[in-house]
């Protein structure tokens, strides 16, 4: 008679995860945030990308985790965010009420929202469909992190805000001005900022050796290299259309 039960292989998801109680009390303790390799990893990310993912195979190793355990990184950038957004207030904005609103939109929907709805999909995405399967039942089953998924986004941040922020604010007077090579410079900067992003996405997770076809995430650079030229050609400025949003009186 055959056996009604079938093993299941074990799961790495059968241990324990990384607590989100932990990860923000550390929040408000700055003693126990790394500072100095959370800018040694954003100088990286700009720089070597690679070497940044490198070292989180490291972090694997020690901490048996993909995740970081230090908030450090999020909260940095965070305040990094919070003092562009303000710069672009005090250039653009004369309500302290209005800026207030701002600097909340933007951090909030600009890189917390949207960063955990982008990791939520890719969570999803590459537990569900990039998952190598296991060759025996006997191998341990491995999957993404939530919170790694969320590292992957903060780290592809990164770099996009020192273009679409930090150098877009000083170019910024001529980047929303009329005529062809204020779009056409907008434009290239939102395409090399976009293009990036999905880059270092494709890294943080073609580092796991448990994902394949992990490709897919380059897949948006086309279409990012495919519609320039189209909102080029139909006189698309997408900064003066994303500052005319927050500061649509001084544009």
């Amino acid at each position: 008679m055959l056996p009604t039960t079938s093993k299941q292989r074990p799961s790495s998801s059968s241990r324990p995860n990384p607590t989100w109680l932990p990860y923000l009390r550390r929040i408000i303790k700055w003693q126990q945030m790394d500072i100095e390799y959370t800018f040694w990893q954003m100088l990286h990310l700009c720089t070597s990308p690679k070497v940044v993912y490198q070292h989180t195979k490291y972090h694997k190793q020690t901490k048996n985790q993909w995740a970081r355990d230090d908030p450090a990184f999020v909260v940095i950038c965070s305040l990094l965010l919070t003092v562009a957004t303000l710069a672009y207030c005090a250039a653009y904005d004369h309500s302290t009420a209005h800026a207030l609103f701002v600097v909340f939109s933007v951090l909030l929907f600009h890189f917390l929202l949207t960063g955990v709805f982008l990791a939520t999909f890719c969570w999803f995405l590459t537990n569900a469909y990039l998952r190598e399967e296991a060759p025996n039942s006997y191998v341990v089953e491995q999957r993404v992190e939530w919170m790694y998924a969320f590292d992957v986004h903060c780290n592809s941040f990164f770099p996009m805000f020192v273009l679409l922020y930090v150098i877009h604010y000083f170019l910024s007077p001529l980047l929303v001005a009329h005529g062809f090579i204020p779009e056409l410079l907008s434009n290239l900067l939102f395409m090399v900022g976009a293009s990036y992003y999905h880059y270092l996405n494709f890294l943080g997770y073609d580092v796991l050796p448990f994902l394949e076809r992990t490709t897919f995430f380059l897949y948006p650079i086309g279409v990012v290299i495919v519609l320039s030229p189209i909102l080029i050609l139909s006189g698309f400025n997408p900064s003066r259309y994303l500052m005319s949003i927050y500061f649509s009186r001084q544009i």
